[in-house]
Parts: structure tokens; C-alpha cells; sequence
């Protein structure tokens, strides 16, 4: 998440420098030749430099909403909290459930359910999903099984 806070960060900066230029007369290729020097890679297409120019012009000068505004409409991945939330629920009520069940009962891609899967970090083991690593609980409960099975 840190990367795309720093990735906003640096396209609010290119808007802040586009109005502050525009506002100036500079027009819009030699803005993103600038830019471009300062930016390298990470400067923005001189298509965007170009619209947001317009939008600079079109509106008085420092009254350009800057920020990114909030999209309507569907996310753009399943994978979201509550996606993972509920795979991992089914995976824990039934460690047998296939991707393909999973995709059919919550209504998303099997491709995204196994992104999900790897991100809770499960593999099939014996036809059962368990967890790649094990947790203090599960190590106790595993040491004192083999220590009992020893002692037999």
C-alpha cells in the first residue's frame, strides 16, 4: 500500500507543477520535457500533460482540484478485504472445497480465488488446503502428537 501512496504522491506533484506552468504560458510539450528531465520514468505521458493543461486553463488559476476524485461503479479486482475474508472462511469450514466451488459461491474468477489463495498463503495437501506455514498452536499440537505416537 506504501507504494501507491508514493505513487500518488509523485502525480500530485506533476499536477502541481502542470498548473503552476500553464498558469505561467508554458505550453504543453515543453511542460513535459521538463518534467520529463526531472521525472525520468516516472513522469507522466504528455497526453496526460495535455489534459491536464486544458483542465488547468479551462478553470481559474489555483482553484484546479489537484486530488484524485473517487470512482463510482465496481471495484476494479475481487481482491479486496472481504473477498479474502470470505475465502479464507470457507477454506476453514471446509478444507476440502475446490477453487472452482469457491468461484461459484462467491461469484468471482477461479484465477482470483487462487491469487486469494496464495495471499492467505494455503496449498493443497492430500487433497486439503492448509497453511503454508504453521502457527505456534498447530506446532504445539503436532510436537505433542509425535511425542505420543513415540511413546506408544
Amino acid at each position: 500500500m506504501e507504494a501507491f501512496t508514493e505513487y500518488s504522491s509523485v502525480r500530485f506533484k506533476q499536477r502541481a507543477v502542470i498548473e503552476f506552468l500553464t498558469a505561467e504560458g508554458v505550453p504543453p510539450i515543453e511542460i513535459h520535457r521538463q518534467m520529463l528531465a526531472v521525472y525520468g520514468e516516472d513522469c507522466v505521458d504528455v497526453s496526460t500533460v495535455r489534459r491536464w493543461a486544458k483542465k488547468c486553463k479551462d478553470s481559474k488559476p489555483g482553484r484546479t482540484d489537484l486530488c484524485d476524485q473517487e470512482h463510482s461503479g465496481r471495484p476494479v479486482t475481487a481482491t479486496d478485504q472481504f473477498h479474502v475474508g470470505k475465502v479464507d472462511e470457507l477454506i476453514r469450514d471446509n478444507r476440502q472445497i475446490t477453487q472452482r466451488e469457491i468461484a461459484a459461491k462467491l461469484g468471482i474468477s477461479q484465477e482470483r480465488v487462487g491469487h486469494i489463495i496464495d495471499i492467505l498463503q494455503y496449498r493443497k495437501v492430500c487433497a486439503r488446503w492448509v497453511p503454508r506455514t504453521l502457527t505456534p498452536e498447530m506446532y504445539a499440537t503436532y510436537t505433542d502428537d509425535a511425542t505420543e505416537e513415540d511413546t506408544l
